[in-house]
């Protein structure tokens, strides 16, 4: 039988006290999340915070002649909004599913109600924070000073890592787009990395075959954040809860 959909998929929200969990459970909501859905743009008041479980979601920001790059990307281990609780409200940058799959969203009014009452929401949200924020300086460096190999490999090891499946479903065009290069460097760094045996790409499907020997070819910078996220968040020991909350949402059958 498979696993049924649960809000634990989530890293965050697995951290939480059993009693902080229950609390804030009913407001949760199991949504789809399909590839190339926009849940904020540039702005716009955010009416909810969402918590990936199988989906991967991609913050990026863009010129006024519509060139953009990632800035980071989320997936089960972390939130999408936190504008929210840090007072902004709105946020100049994008976010828009990578990879398709379900997640959770929140209401705005009950994630503030969580971050503002006792309990160990507002600490996990702000380290967090901290560790997207690590992320987000670290990829500024990296496309800076590294190499396209570099960058890539470094990009595809982070994304694999928030993808449960392991496969990416998406092309090279995608994939330049969320970088900021040309397509042809790409599917030439691309075609390399196939080559040594550390990925395999196939009609728009990219499967990291050789994780270890894909971080020979990428740059500090995913061990850099790797290590800082496993230390800002790891510190709270995860509710083991093999129990499913199965929920019905919009457009799952």
């Amino acid at each position: 039988m498979p696993r049924l959909h649960t809000p634990n998929q989530n890293h965050l929200i697995a951290a939480l006290p059993t009693a902080e969990f229950e609390r804030l459970n009913d407001a949760l909501e199991l949504v789809p999340m399909m590839l190339g859905e926009v849940l904020y743009e540039p702005g716009t008041l955010l009416p909810h915070a969402y918590f990936p479980t199988t989906a991967v979601i991609s913050l990026y920001s863009a010129t006024v002649t519509g060139a953009a790059a990632e800035t980071t990307g989320v997936g089960r281990e972390g939130m999408v909004g936190m504008a929210l609780f840090m007072g902004g409200d709105t946020t100049p940058s994008s976010a828009v599913v990578l990879t398709s799959g379900h997640g959770y969203r929140l209401p705005r009014s009950a994630l503030m109600r969580a971050f503002e009452g006792p309990g160990q929401m507002r600490r996990l949200l702000l380290r967090y924070t901290q560790a997207l924020i690590t992320q987000i300086t670290q990829a500024a460096v990296c496309y800076r000073h590294h190499s396209i190999e570099q960058q890539l490999s470094r990009w595809l090891l982070s994304t694999a890592d928030r993808s449960p499946a392991g496969e990416l479903v998406m092309t090279q065009e995608l994939v330049a787009s969320m970088l900021g290069m040309r397509r042809e460097s790409v599917t030439q760094a691309a075609g390399g990395l196939q080559e040594g045996g550390y990925i395999r790409y196939r009609r728009g499907h990219i499967t990291v075959i050789d994780p270890i020997g894909l971080q020979t070819c990428a740059c500090e910078c995913y061990g850099v954040v790797k290590h800082e996220l496993h230390r800002l968040l790891t510190e709270t020991r995860l509710r083991q809860d093999d129990t499913a909350f199965e929920r019905p949402s919009a457009g799952l059958v």
